[in-house]
């Protein structure tokens, strides 16, 4: 793959043969941020597991202590009380039925996150395969089906985010933007880590923590030594 010469001037502050420290590796991750816009720190964490089997998957939330510096756009499916409280506690699209249609027929899809009660799940479950692919489809294990609509709202907007392992066995997740400064990314490394490490299976065995690294929107990986990341 060709690179930007922002890009090789970049990747030039990066010893790859190094594993950093956390926190030395997110003020590389600042350093290395060369775009005009405040590019997103993203950390990708390679898990000691295997995700075809159905007792090592590992998926969950957790509220990054500083959000990620994103607006999140949330859309709720809910009816009566529960469509009201979604609409007080700040959701930008409230519907049912109506939502349902208007994404199967008009491909609306201007929400980042999407909130269901439970007794919406089976109009929900239609939109599956617009839904999934974008993952975009309420949980439970997420907190995303919920009778309390209001929390899970706040919480979105809070900077609530989802982890999940994809086919490689790696979990993506942005952790916030460079203008956040090294203090700021690095609690919600450790949010992120700490929300990993409980979630390990008890079927995995060996190393968990097999890689670790962060990077800019449009700059290089930096690696971080996983060894201190035991359970």
């Amino acid at each position: 793959m060709k690179h930007g010469k922002k890009y090789i001037d970049s990747a030039k502050l990066v010893d790859r043969t190094k594993q950093y420290e956390a926190a030395e590796a997110l003020e590389l991750c600042i350093k290395t941020a060369k775009a005009k816009f405040d590019e997103t720190v993203e950390m990708h964490v390679r898990l000691g597991v295997d995700s075809r089997q159905a007792d090592q998957q590992v998926r969950g939330a957790v509220v990054l202590p500083n959000g990620t510096g994103k607006h999140v756009r949330v859309a709720v499916f809910a009816k009566g009380d529960k469509a009201d409280a979604a609409t007080a506690a700040g959701a930008e699209i409230v519907g049912a039925e109506d939502l349902m249609e208007r994404i199967q027929k008009e491909g609306f899809l201007d929400f980042d996150v999407v909130i269901a009660t439970p007794d919406m799940m089976g109009i929900v479950g239609r939109l599956g395969k617009i839904l999934g692919p974008r993952k975009l489809m309420p949980n439970p294990k997420a907190g995303t089906v919920t009778p309390d609509v209001a929390k899970a709202i706040t919480e979105a907007k809070a900077g609530k985010i989802e982890y999940r392992l994809d086919k490689t066995n790696i979990v993506h997740c942005p952790i916030g933007k460079v203008s956040f400064g090294t203090e700021k990314l690095q609690e919600n490394f450790d949010a992120l880590m700490g929300a990993l490490l409980k979630a390990k299976p008890a079927a995995a065995k060996g190393q968990y923590i097999k890689s670790c690294a962060v990077s800019p929107t449009m700059g290089p990986g930096i690696k971080i030594n996983p060894a201190k990341f035991t359970v």
